[in-house]
């Protein structure tokens, strides 16, 4: 009996000695991107054979293994929750293992990519703020919402592209033009932040720029297109995936010269590109045309359409 207690604590000994080599081993996932960020925040006092970048990832190691070691239990519990909503997310076709690894791959080109890591770091981590009541409120297969956008493309620009690809940009211009040529901004409720479903914004054409953003995105996926939402320091916006840096060629011909030639006269075509180079071009409430000046352009964090 003795003999068996004992050789029961070992095995639990064992087990928490491999969760804790685990979490070590993981830990140094995490030690990357920060060091990344500090590597470029910190300027180059040009040591030789970069002893200070290297002192620098040594430090950076040292305080990664200090963390997990002081919070070892509440991270081994943190990670086996992880695990479990990754394995289910895995099973049922959503985020799983598979969709981290791309989002960690995608993080660390962002970081090396990016003179500002440190805004990517902020905007990869912090969470979009009504996330899911807004996804919920972008009830683009609603009837009126369909519509609405279908409406838009017969009014505006009919027939004006040469393909597929032009078509879908096209349409979503039609849509930009009616909701930002009508739109009427109201603030929402003292009491409370709302976010009103698209279904309802496009009665009146009325509401805060959530409720703009809610709209458009709506609108723009009811017509085929990719939406993205855009948080930063009260404010939010929309943005349209239009796909390549080389892509955004064609769409500023369109802009410039075929949609919104006075709007745009003498006017940059501003979009952001994501970490895998894609373009997404600004179809704020606050733009006369698509691509109009960014209101507030640090991003703190974006919702994209999965």
């Amino acid at each position: 009996m003795h003999q068996e207690v004992k050789l029961s604590e070992s095995t639990k000994e064992k087990r928490v000695s491999f969760w804790l080599l685990f979490l070590r081993h993981a830990g140094h996932l995490v030690t990357i991107p920060i060091f990344i960020v500090l590597h470029k925040m910190f300027p180059d006092p040009e040591w030789r054979f970069h002893a200070d970048r290297i002192l620098l990832f040594l430090l950076t190691v040292i305080t990664v293994e200090a963390f997990f070691q002081l919070f070892r239990k509440a991270i081994i519990v943190g990670f086996l929750v992880a695990i479990l909503y990754l394995s289910i997310g895995s099973i049922i076709g959503k985020y799983g293992f598979v969709s981290l690894i791309k989002d960690y791959k995608y993080l660390l080109f962002s970081l090396s990519n990016s003179p500002f890591p440190e805004e990517i770091l902020v905007s990869t981590l912090k969470p979009f703020p009504g996330k899911a009541v807004i996804l919920e409120a972008i009830d683009f297969e609603k009837e009126n919402v369909r519509d609405f956008a279908l409406s838009a493309t017969r009014k505006h620009f009919m027939g004006n592209y040469e393909n597929a690809v032009q078509r879908k940009w096209v349409h979503c211009f039609a849509v930009f033009k009616e909701i930002n040529s009508n739109w009427n901004y109201v603030s929402d409720p003292l009491s409370r932040e709302y976010y009103a479903k698209a279904s309802q914004s496009v009665r009146h054409l009325s509401g805060d720029c959530d409720d703009h953003s809610i709209l458009m995105a709506a609108c723009i996926q009811s017509v085929g297109g990719v939406w993205r939402l855009v948080y930063t320091s009260n404010h939010m916006y929309p943005e349209m995936l239009v796909g390549t840096k080389k892509d955004m060629e064609s769409v500023n011909y369109l802009i410039k010269r075929r949609f919104f030639e006075t709007e745009s006269d003498s006017m940059p075509i501003n979009y952001h590109l994501d970490e895998n180079g894609k373009a997404w071009l600004n179809m704020d409430y606050t733009a006369k045309y698509p691509g109009g000046p960014f209101m507030k352009d640090k991003i703190l964090s974006t919702l994209v359409l999965r």
